[in-house]
């Protein structure tokens, strides 16, 4: 069983670029369609946290811990 601090490790580089995408996503689709109320925000980021993670299991790049069985 992995320590926290590798946990930490493996998974850091993922809560990054997770919080990137849902950024670039709310910018991209305000800047398409126009100001979001509160809850589209909140559905864009729901949708994203937990989608990210299966697609980079499908891709492949997805860190040991949430490849575990």
């Amino acid at each position: 069983m992995p320590t926290t601090a590798e946990k930490i490790k493996q998974l850091a580089p993922h809560w990054a670029v997770m919080f990137l995408v849902m950024f670039l996503i709310l910018f991209v689709v305000e800047a398409t369609y126009g100001e979001l109320s509160f809850w589209q925000s909140v559905l864009l980021v729901v949708v994203v946290a937990f989608g990210y993670p299966s697609v980079v299991r499908y891709l492949g790049v997805a860190p040991e811990i949430w490849t575990a069985e």
